[in-house]
């Protein structure tokens, strides 16, 4: 065999392996509200999202569960206890889950770039309240989830006011 034909060899072979030792992933789709279909690629070898997120530092609990649609959140704080739909999304290799239909606390919206719309309105316009969001979203790393809860005086917000820390962090309890 000559010198080409061996590495040949042996670059099929190195090929044929790694793909062997690939992790199987399934493929989630779902329709988000505009009826645009996203395609998830979860590998199956991830820990399960199920289960109870809890933090130590403020009394909130979080519960994941799985339902034949995808999964769904039971979200209890020292104030309140919330359900709803909970949508998994890995968007440019970024893990995070979308707590659907709870609006934030607090929201006074990006404000870096008011003095450019001060300019454009006129006397006669009335200057609006931004609208208050609604779905919080948690960063999502093998069995911890993190919430940005608050942002800063250029764009200012609180999601949820029972927990005064900027990030949340929720560990999964085994």
């Amino acid at each position: 065999m000559t010198l080409p034909n061996k590495l040949t060899v042996i670059l099929f072979s190195t090929i044929i392996i790694s793909a062997c030792n690939d992790k199987k992933a399934e493929s989630v789709i779902e329709k988000n509200s505009n009826d645009t279909i996203i395609s998830t690629q979860i590998a199956k070898t991830d820990e399960s999202l199920e289960g109870v997120y809890k933090t130590n530092e403020c009394d909130i609990s979080l519960e994941i569960t799985k339902t034949k649609d995808g999964y769904a959140y039971f979200l209890k704080t020292n104030l309140r206890k919330l359900k709803g739909k909970a949508v998994f999304k890995n968007e440019s290799g970024e893990k995070y889950l979308v707590l659907e239909g709870i609006k934030w606390d607090e929201y006074e919206g990006d404000i870096s770039n008011e003095e450019e719309n001060d300019s454009i309105t006129d006397s006669k316009t009335e200057t609006l309240e931004p609208e208050i969001p609604v779905g919080i979203d948690a960063g999502y790393v093998k069995d911890t989830l993190i919430i940005q809860n608050y942002g800063n005086s250029m764009n200012s917000y609180t999601k949820i006011s029972e927990c005064g820390l900027k990030y949340i962090q929720l560990v999964k309890r085994k």
